[in-house]
């Protein structure tokens, strides 16, 4: 099984997304350990040369290109990793249980039901519906997820697939089974029905429960800020750069941003032209000649925590707005840094989530909850990181 192992490629600037997995490719008698990678849009990349498809998978697996046999003897390699000859080989799966499972990952990039979905989907249809058709159903769609698959399909390893196996087999018919062969009884489909039964009671039951300490998923939609105009008017006050003038060792700043890149010199004089400057891509422009302190990089994550507490306790109609957003998770994209921000692939946005900590302190005074003071448990700052003067 794939999920987990993501992969992407860039097709005229969109980003398609993938996931992968070793394979062996054959050429002549000689095996080639490398990655299948397989993509939303359908394309499929053997190793081979070039991109192929579903249809072209099971091609190069019917004439061995893609191997799903290893024959004993064969030389076999890991590209500049390893060489080595096969004894007693034998492949984990055959060429309908791989075509299957990439046609399983197909259709979860594209957030469509795979085999197991639309076989539990089924069993949904039976269990409303209990006619010898939607019976039928299940076994069909139970045998079309592939074989090595199914024993994950109902995320239960001690009972495994059995309750499936269970309702796909007709009544007097044998069930096969790792331990000895049964035949399906009703008293066995009545077990079956009763497990599923029960597993969809106990998953409604887990869908609507609480954590004593409060949800664990935001209740209210994703907030994004952007450069200039926003989505939500009236949010543009939570950028660093909105005007929103900060004192700080008796210097006023006009903005975050300001007071952020003055106080990242320790140079008098280019801390004074930084807070002069009218805007902030020319405080930007001026702190960027200037030199940086010592230990910058270190410290700048609780610089920024320092002063962001200073603005909106020094502005309580934008700390409502912050309270405003409830608890959305926020993505800021205001700044062209990955450090700062959500920005490409690579992006922290430590600015969204540092904004979405001091909501939460707000939130605590609103609610009358004082934050336990732990002495000794945060070096002393010195005098240029304790906020307002």
């Amino acid at each position: 099984m794939t999920r987990f192992r993501r992969a992407y490629r860039d097709v005229d600037g969109q980003r398609v997304e993938g996931t992968w997995r070793h394979i062996f490719v054959r050429n002549a008698d000689n095996y080639y350990l490398t990655d299948l990678v397989i993509y939303a849009d359908g394309a499929i990349d053997t190793g081979t040369g070039g991109l192929t498809d579903l249809n072209g998978l099971a091609e190069l697996v019917r004439c061995g290109r893609v191997a799903t046999t290893l024959n004993d003897g064969a030389w076999a390699s890991a590209h500049h990793l390893a060489g080595w000859r096969f004894a007693e080989a034998s492949c984990a799966i055959d060429a309908d249980m791989l075509l299957g499972e990439v046609a399983d990952e197909i259709d979860r990039l594209n957030d469509r039901p795979d085999s197991t979905d639309s076989c539990l989907q089924a069993v949904q249809t039976y269990l409303i519906d209990a006619t010898e058709e939607n019976r039928l159903r299940v076994r069909q769609r139970y045998l079309a997820i592939p074989e090595h698959l199914r024993i994950y399909a109902l995320g239960d390893m001690d009972n495994r697939d059995w309750p499936l196996k269970i309702l796909a087999t007709a009544i007097g018919d044998t069930v096969e089974s790792d331990y000895e062969d049964e035949v399906a009884t009703p008293e066995l489909h009545a077990e079956a029905i009763e497990y599923f039964r029960s597993r969809e009671l106990h998953r409604a039951r887990a869908s609507t429960r609480i954590p004593a300490d409060g949800p664990e998923q935001p209740g209210t939609a994703t907030l994004t800020l952007y450069q200039g105009r926003q989505e939500h008017p009236g949010t543009e006050v939570l950028q660093n750069g909105y005007p929103a003038e900060l004192t700080i060792e008796g210097r006023a700043y006009p903005t975050v941003a300001h007071a952020y890149w003055a106080l990242s010199t320790d140079d008098p004089g280019w801390r004074g032209r930084i807070a002069a400057a009218p805007h902030v891509h020319e405080a930007v422009k001026l702190a960027e000649q200037a030199p940086r302190r010592p230990g910058w990089p270190s410290a700048r994550l609780a610089i920024m925590t320092q002063l962001l507490r200073a603005k909106f306790a020094e502005h309580p109609s934008m700390a409502r707005t912050l309270l405003a957003t409830g608890d959305a998770r926020i993505i800021y994209t205001a700044l062209d840094s990955a450090y700062w921000t959500a920005s490409g692939q690579q992006g922290s946005n430590w600015i969204g989530r540092l904004l979405e900590v001091i909501r939460a302190e707000l939130a605590a005074v609103d609610a009358g909850i004082s934050l336990p003071v732990i002495h000794g448990a945060v070096p002393s700052a010195s005098s240029e990181t304790r906020g307002p003067t």
